[in-house]
């Protein structure tokens, strides 16, 4: 009966009702602050994994995640594609071109990286295609000329599908006129969108096009290559460069857009730290509510002490109340947690609609709704942390309560 003194007496005191309803408010908002601070955790977090979640897979979807280049040029491209696909990290290759040059239209001008590519062979290392808003990657034909272009490049420029533009490269030309830069006519023939900084510095023309323009004959810039996991992007390159020896290099996407992923990683971890301390703080309002209950339950401590309870089960008796107190804030903050992560872009979308109010302005971000991507790693730690917290809450109120000394107590009884 000793033995499950703890459990009987703590949950019966979390049931009772109690003469001193200060304790009883306590109580319930130390369980409130508890639910809702592990619920907006859940939700804060989410809604950072989708953002987190977006920015991979639009603009790591554009930019590659490892590029190969020879330095004496890459003529015979394919043989080496067909070579480095069977590697077991490598899922897609594809040849290119990069030209940096400067678009002119109508008195306008924009620079912008232009991108030679096979039609073919794109959808094995971007997602391009998906993304066309007008015109398709297939109209990009040997000699005609055409360029597609991002959607904010094209409204800086003022023009559509049909239009025509001037690439000036940074080039000289010798003629018996002089030196005159490069400069080639194209037609533009698509406008793709991915919502990121991308549509408005980035171009994409038929890779023969671009070697002719670049004066590289049969040659190709370099291979891109897709990982089946962007994370070991840095190592997989230096393999590959090392197994295929002198004459090549390589390069990957965390040389120009590792600081953003990074930050947002540092983002989150200390927005996660922020809202743990709010966590803390509801769970350490136990510690309040604990030590006016022991204060309160004076005289039961000692009757209890008299009749065989060691000061062990004593502690047991208030750490039992107060981990049941947290975690049924907890239990109904993850409920909460889960239930408003996976439903919050249709909440955000109602709410818009009703009110008349865009939270985000396609204009102005790259998405248009709110994303939210729940992960069970992220509930789990943070119910873990929230339990560890609650605990060490109990413990000095249960401590104080098993110094009580019974003949103290009930020699005014």
């Amino acid at each position: 009966m000793l033995d499950r003194l703890p459990f009987l007496v703590g949950l019966r005191y979390v049931r009772a009702k109690r003469r001193n309803h200060f304790i009883s408010f306590i109580s319930l908002t130390s369980m409130l602050g508890l639910m809702l601070g592990v619920a907006v955790l859940i939700l804060v977090l989410s809604v950072m994994n989708g953002f987190d979640h977006e920015l991979r897979t639009r603009i790591l979807g554009m930019v590659p995640h490892t590029k190969i280049e020879a330095t004496q040029g890459m003529v015979e491209w394919e043989a080496l594609a067909d070579e480095l696909i069977q590697r077991e990290r490598v899922i897609g290759a594809a040849p290119y071109v990069e030209q940096q040059g400067m678009f002119s239209a109508a008195g306008r001008n924009q620079g912008a990286m232009v991108n030679g590519i096979n039609p073919d062979w794109e959808d094995q290392v971007s997602i391009i295609g998906q993304h066309m808003r007008q015109g398709a990657l297939a109209d990009l034909v040997p000699g005609e000329w055409n360029v597609v272009l991002g959607s904010m490049l094209a409204r800086q420029l003022g023009v559509g599908v049909g239009d025509r533009v001037t690439l000036l490269v940074p080039e000289a030309s010798i003629t018996p006129a002089g030196v005159f830069p490069r400069l080639k006519r194209f037609t533009v023939s698509g406008i793709f969108s991915v919502g990121a900084d991308l549509d408005a510095n980035l171009a994409y023309a038929n890779i023969e096009d671009m070697q002719t323009l670049a004066r590289l004959g049969d040659a190709v810039g370099g291979l891109r290559l897709e990982l089946n996991d962007l994370f070991i992007a840095g190592s997989e390159t230096q393999a590959i460069v090392n197994d295929l020896g002198p004459g090549y290099r390589g390069t990957d996407w965390t040389s120009s857009h590792g600081n953003l992923f990074q930050a947002i990683q540092m983002e989150k971890r200390m927005i996660a730290l922020l809202l743990t301390v709010i966590v803390a703080v509801a769970a350490f309002n136990i510690v309040s509510t604990l030590v006016m209950v022991v204060t309160d339950k004076r005289a039961d401590i000692a009757i209890l002490r008299t009749i065989g309870a060691t000061p062990r089960s004593i502690m047991g008796i208030f750490i039992v109340q107060g981990l049941a107190i947290g975690l049924m804030g907890i239990a109904i903050g993850v409920a909460v947690g889960i239930l408003l992560a996976l439903t919050i872009s249709d909440l955000i979308g109602w709410f818009e609609a009703a009110f008349g109010i865009q939270f985000l302005d396609a204009g102005v971000y790259f998405i248009s709704d709110l994303p939210s991507q729940l992960q069970w790693d992220d509930v789990r730690n943070i119910v873990l942390a929230a339990f560890g917290l609650t605990f060490l809450s109990t413990l000095y109120p249960a401590w104080r309560a098993a110094r009580v000394q019974p003949a103290d107590v009930l020699r005014y009884e």
